[in-house]
């Protein structure tokens, strides 16, 4: 009777755990639910954390996102973001399927050039690229996006020692946000347009590019429009061949209903998280899907009242994107092993359950975030059902270690040796900010493709 009257009487921090119930693709759905022990297997056998990566889903947004951009009557090229996910397995698919890599660092670009996705599918992106990037993308007739005048000037004299011309854009930025770090202001740009008229035995300007934060399709669709024009104002200065706007990546991915979503904005507070945790902002995680996204920007009225698409379609411009997590929604999760639990409910009224790893391999990309759909729980064990609430730390020294700040209403107890699954995790969470620290190895990526009919599923370590 006592030990009744003390769990009726445990603190409770003064809030419920709220659910944050994570979308499942049906193939990961089937996994979780018919193949756990060839899961728990690859766990015990590969280490905590495992991220676990699923090409065919990349595969089946590709095709989706090509349908989008299609039912909106526009062409458009598709770059994957290769730094939203640095696993070989994504530029195989791409190869396969002729999609192009967007490319920001050498390495990426050799990784591009390496699983068989040629060179001119590839765009150079980042700000004041270094010259062996330069050189490599003049080589294999990659499109680089400048950042600025000097960058220009640098590409044309790379080219020129080369004897080989280089195709670019130019990054320019919006009136929307005049004040980003990326771009060229309206006066650099209308100079940049005129040296690439004079540096034309070396550059070929095959139309503009900006990077826009956030996610407002009106804004995107907009500043595609700017460029537009600026395609327009290029070839009546000479530069014939600008018919290119890349409208970046920015397409939203939903990782939970829209409907929970908005209630969980409206109760969060700092006493839903460990140490009263006051967060400023969040990923939109009940954002619209990217498809319904690209119908939003494409379909746009600009002008007056013509479609975005139907203008660039009238002008003779195509479209590139350069979709990273968009492309990726639902083609990953990843695994920990539960290490320890401090049950800490008779005195904070939650407990914190330490997993095998650290938040370091499983982050949200914005900065000071916590990543917010809720993580499943698989245990082996048969307890009571019974609401478990507790945050989830790293196995690290750093009190900060927090791989999920917010206190879970776990289904029941958690146990040593228990897994915790978290979903739509390849997106930018899985490596994005991965550390050794301590001197941990990284951790590995198992590529898994479901078997035909009763087969059972296949999988292979990443880059072999």
């Amino acid at each position: 009777m006592l030990i009744s009257r003390q769990r009726l009487e445990r603190p409770t921090a003064g809030v419920r755990p709220f659910a944050l119930t994570a979308l499942r693709h049906p193939m990961v759905s089937s996994l979780l639910a018919d193949h756990r022990a060839l899961l728990a297997d690859l766990l015990d056998g590969l280490g905590s954390p495992l991220h676990i990566v699923l090409p065919e889903i990349f595969e089946e947004n590709v095709v989706g996102l090509r349908r989008a951009f299609a039912e909106a009557g526009a062409t458009a090229d598709i770059l994957f973001a290769k730094k939203a996910n640095k696993a070989d397995c994504w530029v195989t698919s791409a190869a396969a399927l002729g999609v192009g890599i967007d490319a920001a660092s050498t390495p990426e670009l050799v990784k591009a050039l390496a699983g068989g996705v040629p060179g001119h599918r590839i765009g150079i992106s980042g700000p004041e690229k270094d010259d062996t990037l330069h050189t490599l993308a003049v080589q294999h007739g990659c499109l680089v996006a400048v950042d600025s005048i000097s960058e220009l000037r640098r590409l044309a004299a790379t080219a020129r020692v080369a004897r080989r011309h280089a195709t670019v854009l130019l990054r320019s930025r919006t009136a929307g946000q005049p004040g980003s770090r990326f771009g060229m202001s309206a006066a650099e740009r209308e100079a940049a347009v005129g040296l690439c008229a004079e540096l034309a035995d070396d550059i070929s300007l095959r139309g503009f590019s900006f990077h826009l934060n956030g996610y407002s399709t009106a804004e995107r669709a907009t500043a595609a429009n700017e460029m537009v024009e600026h395609c327009l104002d290029a070839r009546r200065r000479g530069s014939r061949s600008a018919e290119l706007v890349d409208i970046g990546g920015g397409l939203p991915v939903r990782y939970v209903e829209p409907r929970l979503w908005d209630e969980f904005l409206e109760q969060n507070e700092p006493a839903h998280y460990h140490a009263a945790k006051d967060f400023d902002d969040f990923y939109p995680y009940g954002g619209q899907p990217a498809a319904q996204a690209v119908r939003a920007i494409m379909a746009h009225p600009v002008d007056g009242g013509e479609s975005l698409s139907a203008k660039a379609g009238r002008n003779g411009v195509r479209f590139v994107v350069e979709p990273g997590r968009a492309l990726l929604d639902q083609a990953g999760f990843t695994l920990y092993r539960v290490q320890q639990v401090d049950d800490r409910r008779d005195t904070d009224g939650y407990a914190i359950v330490t997993v095998a790893g650290s938040s370091f391999s499983l982050s949200e990309q914005w900065f000071n975030s916590d990543y917010l759909p809720d993580p499943l729980l698989m245990s082996a064990q048969h307890a009571a059902d019974e609401t478990f609430p507790a945050c989830v730390a790293g196995s690290t020294c750093l009190e900060s270690d927090l791989v999920t700040w917010r206190k879970i209403g776990f289904p029941r107890p958690v146990r040593r040796g228990d897994h915790l699954v978290y979903l739509n995790t390849a997106g930018y969470q899985m490596d994005s900010n991965e550390s050794p620290f301590h001197d941990a190895a990284l951790p590995l990526k198992a590529v898994v493709r479901l078997g035909e009919g009763t087969a059972p599923p296949r999988w292979r370590l990443d880059g072999i």
